[in-house]
């Protein structure tokens, strides 16, 4: 069959997909299909294949929005972001919220089979997935602490339509704090390029614009002013981070983390051994490691900004903050002494397997993981467990409602 923009197919849909996609096939061939539930049966419209992808009929996969649903999930709900709604024109549907058609605690289920998958796929056998733990009770709507909308060239406002680089005007903003929802609906037109909108814990949100203009002019044209400082609340420490840098988008997220790593490598902190926080960012887990009695500790970011940060945030601690990119400390590092525990916090593609090594190399009593993303998580727990790591412990939480990110952290042992 030739496949076009216009085809519609009637798709039985069996699965959900790493990325926040759903599964159906089509006379053998993969569809994954944005906006269904497994067990309904929808009408979906192909999309063409991307430019120099080949031929749609010599693809292994398609790709297909749902237009209608024809027999319903019993999980099913209006989605909680009316203009993302599967009534509304696929074109039209801005991104950000893509469970969001479906009930919390099925979304939770899925997100356990994700995991599932990756886990048995990627890395090795017997290793169980966890119940994903709700953060909050309610309706998952109002805790997006900083969001990032678009102006595009003819000065529209909003976020980017799913899967696409197009501006979404929009009415409202449903998983946004009340405040940085109410910034962003008074948005007026302004130079092309990206705006965030930033609630620190001082709840007065930022609005930072980043223009296009910015990205494509002459290198040396004048120096940029310095970034604004903000402060966040972790229980009773205080951390100070650009307005802009980075910093968990849900207002719980950072103590829960925080939280599970303390209690996963209570016990394995010895004062007298080396402990190391990678990709460290502003030192929140490096303080985790000391506030366990670690005495000798270790940051690594590659942010030379956040590096700074880390310093005035762990100033009375015996604290060594890095600035470097992980693979290559761990090329050089060195210890005469003995490695405690290891704080691993990789970005979304994971640390992947020259990290790995390198953190197997310096032979630690302990190491917590914690993952954004499950399929580089399992690639990486499955790296660890052929080097002879054990996996102790997973623990799964929903942090992004009505989206399709969690986060996982694990510990591992030899």
């Amino acid at each position: 069959m030739t496949s076009s923009a216009a085809d519609v197919l009637e798709l039985d849909i069996t699965g959900i997909a790493h990325g926040g996609t759903f599964i159906a096939r089509h006379e053998g061939r993969v569809v994954f299909v944005s906006d269904a539930i497994p067990g309904e049966r929808v009408r979906a419209r192909l999309l063409p294949p991307p430019e120099g992808a080949g031929d749609a009929d010599t693809r292994s996969f398609w790709r297909a929005d749902t237009v209608e649903v024809l027999d319903a999930s019993p999980h099913r709900q209006p989605h909680i972001w009316p203009e993302a709604d599967v009534t509304r024109d696929p074109a039209q549907r801005p991104g950000g919220a893509d469970l969001g058609h479906i009930d919390l605690a099925h979304q939770r289920a899925l997100k356990r089979q994700v995991l599932s998958e990756a886990l048995g796929r990627f890395a090795g056998e017997g290793l169980e997935a966890p119940e994903i733990e709700a953060v909050e009770s309610g309706d998952g709507l109002g805790w997006r602490t900083r969001v990032t909308l678009h102006v595009d060239d003819s000065g529209a406002v909003g976020p980017f339509a799913a899967r696409s680089h197009r501006v979404i005007p929009v009415r409202s903003h449903p998983l946004a704090r009340p405040a940085v929802a109410e910034a962003a609906l008074a948005l007026r037109s302004g130079e092309p390029g990206r705006v965030e909108l930033v609630e620190p814990e001082d709840g007065e949100v930022r609005i930072l614009r980043h223009p296009d203009a910015d990205r494509r002019g002459p290198r040396g044209m004048g120096r940029r002013p310095a970034p604004e400082v903000v402060r966040e609340r972790v229980g009773d420490r205080t951390f100070v981070v650009d307005a802009g840098g980075f910093w968990q988008v849900h207002p719980r997220a950072a103590a829960v983390l925080d939280g599970a790593v303390y209690g996963l490598l209570d016990g394995h902190v010895e004062p007298e051994a080396t402990h190391y926080d990678l990709y460290g960012g502003v030192g929140l887990f490096a303080r985790t490691l000391a506030d366990l009695g670690g005495t000798d500790v270790v940051t690594v970011e590659s942010s030379r900004r956040a590096t700074e940060h880390a310093r005035t945030n762990l100033a009375p601690l015996e604290v060594t903050a890095v600035t470097a990119r992980v693979d290559r400390f761990l090329q050089g590092a060195t210890s005469s002494g003995r490695t405690g525990a290891v704080v691993l916090d990789p970005p979304r593609a994971g640390a992947g397997r020259t990290v790995v090594e390198g953190v197997h190399a310096l032979s630690p009593e302990a190491i917590a993981y914690v993952a954004c993303d499950p399929v580089a998580l399992a690639r990486d727990l499955g790296t660890f467990r052929g080097l002879g790591w054990q996996v102790r412990t997973l623990r799964g939480f929903d942090l992004f409602p009505h989206s399709h990110h969690f986060e996982v952290v694990a510990l591992l042992t030899r």
